[in-house]
C-alpha cells in the first residue's frame, strides 16, 4: 500500500491533541491545516473526558504529564480503526504547508510503523506553557507529531486501550514497541521547535513547515512575544473574523426566515 491522496469519500485522519487550557490553540492549528490541504482532511480533536466514558482510558493523570493528551496521543491507531495511515499532532501547531507533502514523505513506506521528527532536544527551562514542569527524555518531541501506519501489525498489539492505560511514559515516548529500522525520519521543517530549530535564509529546506510551540505559544501570556508569535496571531485573528462573520451571517438568516414565515 501507499499513501495516496484521500478519496473524497474517506479524507485523511488528522488527530489533534486537546486540552481545554488551549482550546484556541486546538482550533487555530484546526484551522491552519485546513487552509493548506489540498486533500481532505478530517480533524478530530483527542479530549479525555470523552475516553474516559467510553472506557477507553482510565489512567490516573501524573505530576509530570502537562496536557491532558500526553498519554491519550497513543490511542491514534485505535481511534482511526487499526487501518490506513493517520496523524496525530499536538494542539500548539501551526501549519504553513499543505500535508499532502507531508504525506508524500511515506510514500510506499508499508515496512514504517510510524514517522517523526527525531529531534534531539533537551529544554534548559525547568517549566513550560503555563507553568508546567518541563521534564527531559530521550527522543523528547518524537511523539508530538507522528504519521501512524494504523494497521501496523506492532502498533496493533501495542498500542491498545489497556496498553495506553498502563504502560510506562518511557514505553511509550520512546516507541519502545518499535525496532529503530521502523520508525521513519521526516524532514524538521514539519516539526520545527521554536527556540530550538534554526531558519538558515540559504537553506529552503530549513524554513517550517509546521511550528510547534513546545514552551508555549502566544496564548499564554509569558510566550506572547515569542518566536513566530506573530505568525500564530495573524492566524488567530483571522479566525476570529470567520467566526464573526459566520455569526453575522447566521443572523441575517435568521431574520430572513422571520421575514418569510
Amino acid at each position: 500500500m501507499t499513501v495516496s491522496p484521500p478519496s473524497p469519500e474517506e479524507p485523511f485522519r488528522v488527530f489533534v491533541g486537546y486540552d481545554p487550557r488551549e482550546h484556541k490553540a486546538y482550533e487555530v492549528c484546526r484551522r491552519s491545516l485546513l487552509r493548506h490541504a489540498s486533500v481532505p482532511v478530517d480533524v478530530r480533536p483527542i479530549r479525555q473526558p470523552e475516553l474516559r466514558a467510553a472506557g477507553l482510558y482510565w489512567r490516573e493523570r501524573g505530576p509530570t504529564e502537562s496536557t491532558e493528551f500526553s498519554f491519550t496521543r497513543f490511542l491514534t491507531p485505535y481511534l482511526a480503526g487499526y487501518r490506513g495511515w493517520a496523524l496525530f499532532v499536538d494542539c500548539d501547531f501551526l501549519y504553513l504547508a499543505d500535508i499532502a507533502d507531508l504525506l508524500a514523505c511515506v510514500a510506499d513506506a508499508d515496512h514504517l510503523a510510524v514517522a517523526c521528527v527525531k529531534h534531539e532536544y533537551a529544554p534548559a527551562e525547568p517549566t513550560k506553557m503555563d507553568g508546567a514542569i518541563q521534564t527531559v527524555y530521550p527522543r523528547k518531541n518524537w511523539s508530538s507529531m507522528v504519521l501512524y501506519n494504523c494497521g501496523h501489525p506492532k502498533n496493533v498489539a501495542a498500542l491498545t486501550p489497556d496498553a495506553v492505560s498502563t504502560q510506562t511514559g518511557a514505553f511509550l515516548h520512546r516507541f519502545a514497541w518499535l525496532d529503530d529500522d521502523e520508525i521513519g525520519e521526516l524532514p524538521f521543517a514539519w516539526n520545527f521547535l521554536v527556540g530550538h530549530n534554526k531558519v538558515d535564509p540559504a537553506d529552503p529546506a530549513t524554513q517550517p513547515k509546521a511550528i510547534h510551540y513546545t514552551s508555549g505559544g502566544p496564548w499564554f501570556e509569558r510566550y506572547r512575544n515569542c518566536d513566530f508569535a506573530e505568525l500564530w496571531i495573524k492566524e488567530a485573528e483571522e479566525l476570529k473574523a470567520d467566526e464573526e462573520k459566520k455569526l453575522i451571517n447566521g443572523d441575517a438568516d435568521g431574520e430572513k426566515a422571520k421575514e418569510g414565515n
